[in-house]
């Protein structure tokens, strides 16, 4: 997952994306690999017992195209906290993208595991993003913010359980290689920032207005403060904030940002 974290549900279930590896499209009674052989999969591990065992997954239908190095794996996953259709019935869900510029929105009680015919899942969209998605979304308040590779950061406001085919908002900021993995801070649900960092020949930490990526509040490239710039890029970073401040790694260190 280009080194995002795992998930995690209140049940004690982890959730993952694999990377390129044998799928057993033989699959036993439970409908799992008959091999026990998940690669490229959308994997729920339970810890029963304080043991690691799959309980769950979902795999595409081309069970990610080892052949053309199209892994589910090089993107992270996010669980979503409980949504609500226009039924008014309660889904738990998680949500991957990787290589193939795809996005799934698995059901967490129901994942789909295998079809050889059509994947079995909550919702996809084809073709979502334009490049590889070598990132981890992040989440706030009805909202999912995706980072792919060639591609603005884009807001994607959740609607009846169901992700649409269009963002809500984005950057004006193109982020290529490797994209961005995006991070939020906020008051409860007001004064939302989006925290990225834009890799290049030097790293820039952007910050946007969580609720109109359109809008940025700061990027460490404008300010008249040599100290503001972090140098020398870094593949995968993630922004943390703790404690108003904001700290970002860099090849050689770790630069901490605050309200001077």
């Amino acid at each position: 997952m280009s080194g995002g974290g795992p998930a995690a549900d209140s049940q004690g279930n982890i959730y993952l994306l694999d990377g390129n590896g044998t799928f057993d499209t033989t699959l036993d009674a439970n409908g799992f690999p008959s091999l026990g052989d998940f690669g490229n999969g959308f994997l729920k591990l339970s810890t029963q017992s304080g043991a690691l065992a799959v309980a769950d997954y979902f795999e595409t239908v081309d069970q990610g195209e080892n052949d053309t190095d199209q892994d589910l794996g090089s993107g992270g996953t996010v669980v979503l906290p409980d949504l609500t259709d226009a039924s008014g019935k309660v889904w738990h869900l998680a949500v991957g993208a990787g290589k193939d510029a795809n996005l799934y929105l698995v059901n967490r009680d129901a994942m789909g595991k295998f079809n050889p015919v059509a994947d079995a899942v909550f919702q996809e969209i084809s073709q979502l993003f334009p490049g590889p998605v070598f990132s981890t979304p992040a989440y706030f308040n009805g909202t999912v913010y995706y980072g792919a590779i060639g591609d603005q950061i884009k807001a994607f406001t959740l609607n009846n359980a169901h992700f649409p085919s269009a963002p809500t908002s984005h950057t004006t900021t193109v982020f290529f290689y490797p994209g961005a993995t995006p991070s939020i801070s906020a008051n409860g649900t007001n004064d939302a920032i989006l925290w990225a960092v834009e890799n290049g020949y030097s790293a820039t930490l952007h910050a946007y207005d969580a609720t109109d990526l359109s809008r940025e509040l700061y990027n460490s490239n404008q300010a008249p403060f040599v100290q503001d710039q972090v140098g020398p890029d870094n593949k995968f970073i993630t922004p943390t904030i703790a404690n108003g401040r904001v700290y970002v790694g860099t090849t050689y260190g770790v630069a901490v940002f605050g309200l001077r």
